[in-house]
């Protein structure tokens, strides 16, 4: 759209009506070159409305429009705090505000400090909101109650709920539900359940307004604590104010009831809502999966399809999360084949899942099926598919995917250079094993215990328990047991038993005593044959542990391994969605 002076002429409530329905910053800077031409350049209220417009488009513009500004005015100062206030880079905001303070013959208003205590809480900037505090104390201005719960919200999401909790009892009378709601988000960020409830109490006691934001905070509370009787008792009061008709109020209830244990409950309230939308759908299908109630997500599934609400990727990831962590191949199979007759994109939210899913099942060919049709990839896709091939063995095709990942120009992570560490030491390549390590370090990835323990089993898979030796007594991260439980592994595997002897000292000395430490050095032993020296090594041992003042484990301690289990699917005939 171009814009001519002689579209509106000098009409300022014209160009007024115009800059409001200008939806791109290239028409504004038309407009702003027509007031140019026509002189109304002067006029501070057209320039006001430019900058109000073009800092809702481009705060870059606006900027430099006001930088060209000789005297701006408070309502000028004012557009451009709340620009940077709710900017990618809010503490610009501070520069202007301390201009405002200097500048004569203005003085500053409640949205002058609402709109820089916003880019405080969002920069955690606690030193400049307390000046801020002082500043409004002084002037007057705390006296308004929008200025109030900003500087509320500023100390809360900076944790200082004392500060919080005192500014909230200066002048209690003023409070509003806001008031209230924003100590009580407060102190939930900072694991309060109980002073959130207790303030809850105190709003009903009192006989306080309460807003969806009230009730949306204690059923978060309730859910954690997982007190049932106190969440049903709100859902009561939720249905007694009529707001069991709200979307979130409800995906809240749901949540709550299933954090209880109590997710057929959750499912009395999600249908008693009438327009349920795509969010709500997703809430009950993923609590559902959550706790391991996968035919009834799956039968979700189909009520979905019946009522003709499009799902979307969301719909279907904790359903397929649930199907990776259990094993349940049939219903995952059956998701795969939904997600094809729906015609749904195989996006990098959907098509990581599916991947995560087939591999964690067993169907490796097809999560590289899926992950060749993918639209588009993202780093999650390409480490899911690189886990896959770990995790069946296939290193080699573990690590061409890694360097093809780098060739398209996608940076690992420290997942994925966990993923392919792993795969490198089940499959024994240590050149690239040691390769990729180095590389890590190369990207600027600091290692963790986990990359440094894959490592050491490599050595010791391979081998190399000198080298593995070397290694753990140069790690920089200390108090671990995993990387030296690795070394004692491979001791165990290699019938090393001096450097067994040796780490199985160390983890005496230094860690809380496990049994799997005990059964790998004796299992050391038999394969060494030498089961003779196992009885002196428990004796010094034992006496370590005296010196150590720490009770020794004695046989009438049941010395016990934790029992493993696992699980298989008896039922073959699977599951159909549009039964």
């Amino acid at each position: 759209m171009l814009f001519k002076p002689s579209n509106f002429g000098p009409n300022p409530s014209t160009i007024v009506s115009i800059l409001k329905s200008c939806k791109q910053i290239t028409e504004i800077s038309q407009i702003h070159g027509c007031i140019i031409k026509t002189g109304l350049d002067n006029d501070p209220f057209i320039i006001s409305k430019l900058l109000l417009s073009s800092s809702l488009q481009d705060l870059k513009y606006a900027a430099s429009v006001f930088k060209q500004i000789d005297n701006p005015n408070l309502f000028m100062y004012n557009c451009i705090l709340r620009g940077f206030s709710i900017s990618n880079n809010p503490k610009q905001a501070f520069s202007v505000f301390n201009n405002l303070r200097a500048k004569d013959g203005i003085f500053l208003d409640q949205f002058s400090f609402i709109t820089t205590l916003k880019a405080c809480g969002r920069e955690l900037a606690i030193f400049n909101g307390q000046m801020i505090h002082g500043l409004a104390l002084r002037s007057g201005h705390l006296f308004f109650i929008n200025v109030k719960n900003t500087l509320l919200h500023v100390y809360s999401v900076c944790g200082r709920m004392f500060d919080a909790h005192n500014l909230f009892d200066e002048s209690p009378e003023r409070n509003d539900v806001v008031s209230w709601n924003t100590l009580m988000g407060g102190y939930l960020d900072v694991s309060k359940p109980d002073t959130v409830i207790g303030l809850f109490r105190q709003m009903r006691w009192n006989c306080l307004t309460m807003s969806v934001t009230t009730f949306l905070t204690v059923l978060l509370t309730t859910g954690e604590v997982r007190d049932s009787l106190g969440g049903e008792s709100i859902h009561g009061h939720c249905l007694k104010l009529g707001f069991c008709f709200d979307s979130n109020l409800v995906s809240a209830l749901i949540d709550m009831y299933a954090k209880t244990g109590n997710v057929y409950l959750g499912r009395r309230a999600f249908d008693d809502v009438v327009a349920k939308d795509v969010v709500l759908w997703n809430c009950m299908i993923s609590k559902y999966a959550e706790n391991g109630l996968l035919e009834e997500s799956l039968a979700l599934l189909r009520l979905m399809k019946v009522m003709q609400v499009k799902p979307n990727s969301t719909t279907l990831v904790s359903l397929l999360s649930a199907c990776a962590a259990s094993g349940a191949i049939n219903i995952g199979l059956c998701i795969g084949n939904y997600v094809e007759e729906e015609g749904m994109p195989l996006d990098a939210v959907i098509g990581t899942a599916l991947i995560d899913m087939y591999a964690k099942c067993g169907v490796l060919n097809k999560a590289v099926d899926v992950f060749h049709r993918m639209e588009s990839k993202d780093v999650k896709s390409w480490t899911a598919m690189i886990s896959g091939y770990g995790v069946h063995g296939f290193a080699q095709d573990a690590i061409r995917l890694f360097y093809q990942m780098e060739e398209e120009g996608f940076r690992p992570n420290e997942v994925t250079f966990l993923t392919v560490l792993s795969a490198c030491s089940h499959g024994g390549l240590i050149t690239e094993g040691t390769s990729c390590f180095e590389k890590m370090i190369q990207y600027g990835i600091l290692p963790k215990v986990e990359h440094y323990g894959c490592i050491i089993d490599l050595f010791g898979r391979a081998g190399l328990l000198e080298e593995a030796h070397d290694l753990i007594k140069s790690l920089p991260i200390k108090g671990d047991a995993t990387a030296w439980r690795a070394l004692l592994s491979a001791c165990r595997v290699y019938g090393n038993v001096e450097l067994g002897e040796c780490v199985k000292g160390v983890l005496v000395g230094s860690y809380n005593q496990h049994p799997t430490d005990s059964i790998l050095l004796s299992s050391t032993y038999a394969i060494a044959g030498r089961l003779q020296d196992q009885t002196r090594m428990q004796a010094m041992e034992k006496e370590m542990l005296k010196r150590a003042g720490i009770r020794s484990v004695g046989k009438e301690d049941k010395m016990l391994k934790e029992a493993g289990y696992s699980i298989i699917e008896m039922d073959n005939e699977g599951f159909d969605l549009n039964s």
